[in-house]
């Protein structure tokens, strides 16, 4: 078979697969919308779900007209809730970082009928969002994507240079799995690879990350004007986030409903859409870098310029 027609053949049914596999999917999520409006056990059964308020209502069931229904109907909400983690399925769903970032990102992504295309866009938003958090560094792949300042989390016991691994898969593994950035450096190993940080930023960094229990001292979200670079960092569990990574996902999610809202065709829609995430995701991880600069700015110490020393001299 001529090679040209083999590849024209196959790219022919490549993009029939992906048709297809798209109206498969297409369908399954409209099943699941279905089951979940029915109200069936599972997902979201929780007794703060404003529809069971408003469903009961209807049936003439209320906490001011019927106190006693209303009590044994949220008797049995409460009990279906916890039978199927209602309630809790909420916490999991919402307690990183990322999973609300998703959310972020899924309302850009309404005029995207292809579930492929709503792929590649999230893709787009999402990737380089994640490398601007810090949680890993994409220019570092020998180190397994290590981020400046951060040791390996599996580095040989007793090793001097922490930036070496014994275990790589298991490093990639945390670092994009789990969002794990392993433990700062020693100062002086950090500093090789940090400049400008210093013995006090090292310190007060140090002190934030294991001592400082954030929020209503629960540990769950915590903040600093400095992280090891100089700039502000806020912790979700752990996981850091940053002016970059959040302007990232909303001007991202916000260019992918500005591209895929122009009329045209959905395929038009989807590839309008791919674009506007990519470069929404990159104009706001660089204007996210440019806050950082000028908060970083205004946190370093003044010191007196080469003038003022002379001028200091003299005096002397």
């Amino acid at each position: 078979m001529n090679p040209f027609q083999f590849l024209k053949e196959f790219s022919g049914e490549y993009v029939s697969g992906v048709k297809t596999a798209d109206r498969v999917q297409r369908e399954m999520i409209k099943a699941r919308d279905e089951i979940l409006s029915q109200g069936s056990l599972g997902y979201g059964q929780s007794v703060l779900d404003p529809r069971f308020k408003e469903d009961i209502k209807k049936q003439g069931v209320s906490v001011r007209q019927t106190p006693a229904q209303a009590a044994g109907a949220y008797t049995s909400r409460a009990l279906v809730d916890a039978a199927n983690d209602g309630t809790r399925t909420y916490w999991w769903r919402w307690n990183h970082p990322l999973a609300i970032a998703q959310r972020v990102v899924e309302a850009g992504l309404g005029k995207i009928e292809s579930p492929t295309a709503k792929a590649v866009t999230g893709l787009a938003i999402a990737v380089p969002a994640i490398a601007a958090a810090g949680s890993y560094d994409i220019t570092n792949p020998e180190e397994q994507f290590r981020p400046e300042g951060y040791a390996q989390t599996y580095s040989p016991k007793g090793a001097e240079d922490r930036r070496q691994t014994g275990q790589p898969v298991q490093e990639l593994f945390e670092r994009f799995f789990l969002g794990r950035t392993g433990d700062p450096l020693k100062y002086a190993t950090a500093k090789e690879e940090i400049p400008s940080l210093t013995p006090e930023r090292y310190g007060n960094y140090l002190n934030y990350l294991y001592q400082d229990k954030g929020l209503l001292g629960l540990g769950v979200v915590k903040g600093t004007m400095e992280n090891l670079q100089g700039y502000p960092e806020a912790r979700m569990l752990g996981f850091p986030i940053n002016l970059p990574m959040a302007g990232g996902f909303a001007v991202g999610a916000a260019g992918a409903k500005i591209g895929s809202s122009i009329p045209g065709t959905s395929r038009q829609r989807a590839i309008r859409g791919i674009i506007g995430g990519a470069a929404g995701s990159l104009l706001g991880i660089t204007s996210g870098n440019i806050a950082n600069e000028v908060i970083a700015s205004g946190n370093r110490p003044k010191l007196p310029t080469v003038a003022e020393y002379e001028m200091t001299t003299d005096k002397i």
